[in-house]
């Protein structure tokens, strides 16, 4: 058994069919992220020092009541490595007998190493070229990305990696160049996401941001 702190939840979505593919699933949207992505589709997650949700004892209490009905539970966030009782919140969803999924961008790579053993599935975001990651993080963060991804690829876990396609942070010819470091890493399928804005309009993709991707990787899917 792993030892078990409380983790803070941010929010929560009770039924998704699209944040684990295949899988009913409910979303806990873990509070705090040290990253500062400008096109962050939950940035009142950011903040680690507030709570926007319920309970995370309130949570498992819910989750009691949905079993049979919900297959699995994702950890989203925010960023769910930045929770020091991650382990165990997974260890409890486990124990009621619900698979684990979660989503990350790999920001602390050697703590998710040590999640694996209870996880089931894995959607990583990727940011831009490792070189270009403080451009859209803020932070000096491409190497723990880029070691996170090879954790991940290494781990024999199901996984997806999606990347946010922000043109005003990307270019296409970054975008080349951001698949082709991921083909060398061994991935063969990426998804891109198109920028929401916080009016809510979300802004398509362009096709030569497209077209620069596909030419590198095997297979380019949109959602």
């Amino acid at each position: 058994m792993v030892a078990l702190h409380p983790i803070t939840v941010g929010g929560l979505t009770r039924f998704s069919t699209v944040d684990y593919p295949g899988r009913l699933s409910a979303v806990v949207f873990c509070q705090g992220c040290p990253w500062r992505c400008p096109y962050c589709h939950n940035p009142h997650l950011q903040p680690a020092g507030v709570r926007n949700g319920p309970l995370w004892t309130e949570v498992l209490d819910w989750l009691q009541t949905r079993r049979g009905m919900l297959d699995s539970v994702v950890f989203s966030g925010g960023e769910p490595l930045l929770q020091r009782g991650l382990a165990g919140a997974m260890w409890q969803v486990r124990e009621r007998g619900f698979g684990v999924g979660l989503h990350t961008a790999g920001v602390y790579p050697d703590r998710l190493a040590g999640l694996f053993p209870l996880v089931d599935w894995v959607g990583f975001d990727v940011k831009a070229p490792f070189c270009d990651y403080p451009r859209v993080t803020g932070a000096k963060s491409g190497n723990a990305a880029q070691r996170a991804l090879s954790y991940v690829l290494a781990s024999g876990k199901p996984y997806e990696i999606r990347c946010t396609a922000d043109e005003t942070l990307l270019s296409p010819a970054d975008a080349g160049r951001m698949a082709g470091q991921l083909v060398k890493l061994g991935v063969d399928h990426i998804v891109l996401q198109a920028k929401r804005m916080v009016n809510g309009v979300t802004l398509p993709i362009s096709a030569s941001f497209i077209e620069a991707m596909a030419a590198e990787i095997g297979r380019v899917e949109l959602r």
